[in-house]
Order: C-alpha cells, then sequence, then structure tokens
C-alpha cells in the first residue's frame, strides 16, 4: 500500500510532539501534513520544520492558510477543551475527521479495544483521558463477564510529565473519566481521581482500579482482565500489571456501606497497573502521554482505513 492519508496536529506541546513523532515513525496509514501551535518558539514546531512538515503558529486560523489543508482527512486535536468547540467546528464542517485527545467531549467517547469498532462514522471521536484509556479497559473487562455496580480509578502521574495543558483541565479529566467509566466501562457508577506526584527521580505512570461486582467470580473476572491486558498491550507495549489481582469478597456478614450506593455484597477487586512511555519525545516515565497518543494513532488508523483508503494497511 502506497497511499497514506494525510493528517495534522494542532497543539504542538508534549502531547502534540508525541503524537507527531509516532505518526512519523510508525504509522503505515497516516502522513503527517501539518503541526500547528500557538507559540512561535515551541519545541514542538522547531520539530516538525526540521521533519519538514508545514507548521504554523497560528492556530486552527493559519492551518486553513496552508496550502495542504484541502489533502487533510484527519485532524488531531492536543490542545485543550475551552478550545476544542472552535477547533472542531471548523475541522467537521470541513468534512474531515477530527480526534480528540482533550477532556471536551463533544464526539463519542472511544476505548480502541474496548469499542474501538462501534464509532467508525463518527466525525469527531474523543480518547477520554490518559487515565481512562489506562483504566476504563480494565472496568469493561469486569463488566465483561460481572455487573459492576461501582468503579473507581486512581490515575497517579509524574508533575514532570503535566504540561499547561493537562493542568489546565484536572476537572474536565475527572468528570469525563467518571463518565466514560460508566458509559464506556460498564460501572453503574464511577468516579476518578488523579494525582500529580513530584516525586524525583519522576515515577512511571500508576493506576489502581477497583471495581465492586456481582455474578462471576475470582477467577472468571481475573481471566478477562488478564485477556484486556494483553489487547491494550498491542499499541501500548508498556502497559502491564504491577502485581496479581486481588480479591476481597462481601457476604451478608460482613456488607461494605459505600456512599451513594448503599449495602454492596459481592466482589471487590483491585487492579495495579503501570505503564512505561516509549519514549519516542519525552522519557519513559511519561506513560500517561503514551497511552494517550498510542490509543489516538489507532483509533485514527482503524477510522482512515475504514473510510478513506481503497485497500487496507500491511
Amino acid at each position: 500500500m502506497n497511499e497514506r492519508i494525510k493528517a495534522a496536529v494542532i497543539g504542538s506541546g508534549n502531547i502534540g510532539t508525541d503524537l507527531m513523532i509516532k505518526i512519523i515513525r510508525n504509522s503505515k496509514v497516516l502522513e503527517m501534513a501539518a503541526m500547528v501551535g500557538i507559540d512561535p518558539d515551541s519545541d514542538g514546531l522547531a520539530r516538525a520544520r526540521r521533519f519538514g512538515i508545514a507548521t504554523t503558529h497560528e492556530g486552527i486560523d493559519g492551518l486553513q492558510r496552508l496550502d495542504c489543508w484541502d489533502d487533510i482527512k484527519v485532524v488531531f486535536d492536543a490542545t485543550s477543551a475551552g478550545a476544542h468547540k472552535k477547533h472542531n467546528d471548523v475541522v467537521t464542517s470541513a468534512g474531515k475527521v477530527m480526534i480528540d485527545l482533550t477532556p471536551a467531549a463533544i464526539g463519542p467517547y472511544v476505548i480502541p479495544v474496548v469499542n474501538g469498532d462501534k464509532h467508525l462514522g463518527a466525525n469527531n471521536v474523543n480518547m477520554v483521558t490518559c487515565g481512562g484509556q489506562a483504566t476504563i479497559p480494565i472496568v469493561a473487562a469486569v463488566s465483561s463477564v460481572a455487573t459492576v455496580h461501582y468503579g473507581e480509578i486512581v490515575a497517579s502521574i509524574a508533575s514532570k510529565s503535566a504540561g499547561p495543558g493537562t493542568r489546565a483541565n484536572i476537572d474536565e479529566f475527572t468528570e469525563t473519566t467518571s463518565k466514560g467509566i460508566e458509559q464506556v466501562g460498564g460501572a453503574a457508577k464511577g468516579k476518578a481521581i488523579i494525582v500529580l506526584n513530584p516525586a524525583e527521580p519522576p515515577m512511571i505512570m500508576r493506576d489502581t482500579v477497583f471495581t465492586l461486582s456481582s455474578g462471576a467470580d475470582e477467577a472468571t473476572i481475573e481471566a478477562a482482565i488478564l485477556t484486556m491486558v494483553e489487547k491494550v498491550k498491542s499499541y501500548v507495549p508498556g502497559y502491564c500489571l504491577k502485581q496479581k489481582v486481588q480479591f476481597e469478597r462481601f457476604g451478608s456478614n460482613n456488607k461494605v456501606h459505600i456512599p451513594g450506593i448503599g449495602e454492596f455484597e459481592g466482589i471487590k477487586t483491585s487492579v495495579f497497573l503501570e505503564v512505561e512511555g516509549a519514549a519516542h519525545y519525552l522519557p519513559a516515565y511519561a506513560g500517561n502521554l503514551d497511552i494517550m497518543t498510542s490509543a489516538g494513532l489507532a483509533t485514527a488508523e482503524k477510522i482512515a482505513t475504514t473510510r478513506f483508503l481503497k485497500e487496507p494497511a500491511q
């Protein structure tokens, strides 16, 4: 296959730059056509120019003035939830597909291994959050074999890996991830917490997933989780369990009271994850960036292959 689909990245910060490098190095479906920022001195724009990629520091307005605009079919937004609405309006009205890496959630939530095939016709898909990409697959795995009454995740990332965009979207992170736990993960109730850890040396991304479920035994739940971990590893090699899945059973003689839910009988499952980044742009500890850009790229390639290519990528 010689044909590749032209793509643009809006946002020349940490996430956008990592995504650009992934497309250049790894993608057999997409071709980087433009890198867009608002800071003319940003490292992302400088790197794009060295790769010979068209650039603009005039945001979405500048992108529309580039010669390659008409040829671009896929646009990634790696800016902020607040800026995304305008970006989406421009991109989708021009007939292009928007891959949203902000927590704006204008389009449907997409986790590649959970519901990636359900929204291939959408003009805007939302990649939830880095914590969501890491943890919602686990909640979905439990939901595939049991009834999940409650799902809670704690995403701990190195403070150094959280750029201005991430810090500006903390509230949106918790709200979007919580909704994703419910809408994609299948939990009746979801809760998300993010921790920016200032430790030195910086810590690799760690995620903890708790579920309260009924209707399946421990062995069945564990098997579903292990299968899901392998699926995520197919596009995020640094994704792994840090220890064996932990279980605690609550019966009629030792019910647990959960605020907002009430008394619970069933199985509490605790899953401890680590996400080591591929270090395409930032150090390996920034697994939160790596899983977000990897998920966005996997989703975009599937959409592009389905909608724009005459023959599948080899």
